[in-house]
């Protein structure tokens, strides 16, 4: 099996991807487990756990060969939630100040939600509930972080360039959105424009995120940075700390996470930019000696 995996990447990919949203889909659509005293779709991610680590077992891999490195663990959490809650910040700013412009009473509150499309999530107050967010919003981020940035463009990586295995992993990871607009569809909250519109959204913001996690990974070493990040903007920013007016709960909210998403993305680019021209810088020096 470890050859079959290693010698059809691409192949290999797809198919662990079918399996994985297949299961997604299924808890999201028919079991709905959000829809429960749970509040969270938590089995997929469970099951994509177990996979990932059952296929890292199959390959002689290590947990560190998918990013998951024993050093600077808790230097590197630390980076992805200063670059998150700086994001989130000025997010946060700038939806207030919409708001305030627009003559609205604002408040904000600490709760958890049920997170939809179509602002229909259920308040869940008290610290149990809480506690209850971010141990799964925690098993989320392991699984994503670990499944797409960490054995997906692992595997993507021995067959193409850094490049490749970084849009590819993105791509997969947009696709796997598709789940929660189709679950509105479904349910009759969203039309198929709605659908179609949301779909190629969540592409191209999940996806842009997905590039983020990867540079990340690439300049830490790790998926530690990422994964705070992601568990920021997953648990935080989108189902714990709310923003409401007289006509609604989070109505800005896509609006606020694309631009936390854009801020720390193009920080992340920067980044990368600086560090590839001092790795060139060092390489040029090695070369003339």
């Amino acid at each position: 099996m470890k050859k079959a995996i290693l010698n059809d990447q691409a192949i290999s990919c797809m198919v662990i991807f079918s399996v994985l949203i297949a299961v997604h889909a299924f808890e999201a659509i028919v079991l709905r487990m959000d829809e429960t005293i749970f509040a969270e779709n938590f089995i997929n991610k469970v099951f994509g756990i177990i996979v990932t680590a059952a296929i890292i077992k199959v390959l002689d891999w290590q947990p560190k060969d998918i990013g998951l490195s024993k050093t600077k663990i808790a230097g590197n959490i630390g980076k992805g939630f200063l670059l998150a809650g700086f994001s989130f910040l000025i997010a946060f700013l700038a939806e207030i100040m919409i708001l305030v412009g627009q003559n609205r009473h604002l408040s904000v509150g600490f709760y958890t939600t049920g997170f939809s499309l179509t602002g229909s999530g259920t308040v869940n107050s008290g610290i149990a509930a809480i506690l209850m967010c971010v141990f799964f919003n925690i098993i989320n981020v392991v699984m994503e972080e670990g499944t797409f940035r960490g054995l997906l463009f692992r595997i993507a990586q021995t067959y193409g360039s850094d490049k490749t295995a970084v849009m590819f992993q993105a791509f997969l990871f947009g696709i796997w959105h598709i789940v929660t607009p189709l679950h509105n569809f479904i349910d009759g909250d969203i039309g198929l424009l709605g659908f179609i519109l949301l779909s190629l959204g969540y592409i191209v913001l999940a996806g842009i995120m997905g590039i983020k996690w990867s540079i990340m990974y690439k300049l830490t070493g790790s998926l530690y940075a990422g994964m705070a990040d992601h568990f920021f903007n997953n648990c935080v920013a989108t189902n714990l700390l709310h923003i409401s007016t007289e006509t609604g709960t989070d109505e800005m909210l896509l609006v606020r996470v694309l631009i936390a998403q854009v801020i720390s993305f193009a920080a992340v680019m920067a980044f990368n930019t600086k560090a590839m021209k001092e790795a060139a810088k060092k390489a040029k020096r090695k070369t003339s000696r």
